[in-house]
């Protein structure tokens, strides 16, 4: 329901009172006890306790003088107006029944020369059908996917043979869509880079729902206004090796990834399906210390929830960052697909991924490879 009006708020006051009570709306999953969160839109206790009272008392209306003015949209995205938007050039059809794999569209920039985004949205042009969007920037020297057609759709033969078609770590996922993500906005002097003579590489999943239906997805950018002194991008911890037995009821997986040079950590960002439980993030400095950087006690798969930091955290050259991803395949988990089976990792949402993504900034003079020990990212979310 719309929460945009007096009127159309009143009738839900005793199932708001309900949300707020179990802490289920807002929906925001972070431990308190380590982080702070720029994003954090849980309820104090003294806001609560108003919106109890509210109810209680009948959900009287305020002062008519006391009315914010109505929001004012951006002609549909929720960052300011893109400097440029890049859609798919033809419809995707997806048909009303069966699994759709992954899908890809490549489209070039035709970019002379770099430049750097503070803002970037991915819209899905049908949400009955987009399960999520990933996008990525391939460079200009990149390998990946060049056998295919570009402006046009395809699944890649690699991702029929291992559920993987992912880029290499120096084709950077730049933004995507998920059911609760936040859009990316960077600030200050910090930016995203897209190369000149880049493409950008549209990753679909598709989800079938007994009716046909036709999308055509889009990514907004929001060019900066200057030359950025940190360039932000997104590195990963992933198990790609997983097998969850039938009925456990708390299997842990542990990932990590180690970086080679000095960064700032700006968000946090766990990912795993419906049998995913809780995750941790942890931070392991060359003096041996270790701290938490994110828990997240009860997972929810329904809100995809990036985790930004109010102040980003300096990481030292040689920190490893670890994740430890729990996941319920018991009978008890009521989002289960099937408790007998033994799952593994695969990219529909019945299979699993354990993958904890950073946001990281570092000069702009370096590439990512000079970043992360890793050297490939063979997965994608």
């Amino acid at each position: 329901m719309a929460l945009l009006t007096y009127d159309g708020t009143r009738p839900w006051a005793k199932a708001i009172k309900a949300a707020v009570v179990s802490k289920k709306m807002p929906p925001w999953f972070a431990d308190p006890k380590y982080g702070h969160w720029a994003n954090d839109r849980s309820l104090k206790q003294t806001d609560i306790d108003k919106l109890i009272a509210w109810a209680d008392n009948g959900a009287p209306e305020g002062a008519a003088k006391d009315k914010p003015a109505p929001i004012q949209w951006t002609e549909g995205w929720n960052i300011s107006k893109p400097d440029l938007v890049v859609e798919m050039p033809v419809d995707y059809k997806v048909p009303a029944k069966g699994t759709v794999e992954y899908t890809y569209m490549i489209v070039p920039t035709g970019f002379t020369q770099d430049r750097w985004v503070q803002s970037i949205e991915v819209r899905p042009g049908n949400r009955a059908v987009v399960h999520h969007a990933n996008v990525y920037i391939r460079r200009p020297g990149s390998k990946w996917l060049r056998e295919y057609p570009v402006n046009t759709p395809f699944v890649p033969t690699e991702q029929k043979n291992s559920s993987s078609a992912g880029a290499p770590l120096s084709d950077e996922n730049v933004a995507g869509f998920t059911p609760g993500k936040q859009t990316v906005t960077l600030g200050g002097s910090d930016a995203k880079l897209i190369p000149a003579g880049a493409d950008i590489v549209f990753q679909m999943h598709y989800t079938t729902n007994g009716q046909e239906g036709v999308d055509r997805t889009k990514i907004g950018f929001v060019f900066a206004k200057g030359q950025p002194e940190t360039r932000v991008a997104r590195i990963a911890a992933a198990n790609v090796a997983l097998a969850i037995p039938p009925g456990a009821a708390n299997y842990t997986v542990e990932a990590s990834t180690t970086l080679k040079t000095e960064t700032t950590l700006v968000s946090l960002k766990p990912h795993m399906h419906l049998r995913g439980k809780a995750m941790e993030f942890r931070a392991i400095y060359p003096t041996g210390e270790k701290e938490i950087l994110l828990n997240v006690p009860r997972y929810d798969f329904n809100w995809q929830t990036e985790f930004i930091l109010d102040k980003p955290k300096v990481l030292p050259k040689g920190t490893r960052l670890e994740v430890t991803a729990a996941f319920d395949n018991s009978p008890n988990n009521k989002f289960n697909p099937d408790p007998t089976k033994l799952v593994k990792w695969g990219d529909q949402s019945w299979e699993e991924m354990a993958i904890g993504y950073f946001e990281v900034g570092f000069p702009t003079k370096l590439d990512l490879p000079q970043v992360l020990a890793m050297g490939q990212v063979p997965f994608s979310d």
